[in-house]
């Protein structure tokens, strides 16, 4: 019985694993590392653009005011139907997915 519950575990961490860096669009998929130009392509222009917050691990600790403690790159919000789909970008490039809704 232990043993199915580890296995159970083991799947449910490896399917939400899997899913967090990737969006279905259409016939398409999106993956982290691909271009904004490409997220344009895709979803066209977004609803909201703004500022992300870095992590802290990425925040570096003494220089107040320094711009590299608080860039986090961009977040663009796509609204499609009940669904906010969320796309972190820094230097061009897709650092993350988040689809809320599905």
């Amino acid at each position: 019985m232990r043993r199915y519950l580890v296995l159970g575990g083991l799947l449910l961490t490896c399917a939400v694993h899997a899913g967090s860096g990737t969006l279905r669009v259409g016939s398409q998929v999106l993956v982290v590392g691909d271009s904004a130009t490409r997220v344009i392509e895709l979803l066209g222009k977004p609803s909201y653009r703004g500022h992300a917050k870095a992590a802290p691990s990425q925040r570096k600790s003494g220089k107040k005011g320094s711009k590299a403690s608080t860039s986090g790159g961009e977040q663009w919000q796509y609204r499609q139907g009940n669904r906010l789909v969320t796309i972190t970008l820094a230097d061009g490039k897709i650092t993350g997915i988040r689809d809320d809704g599905r």
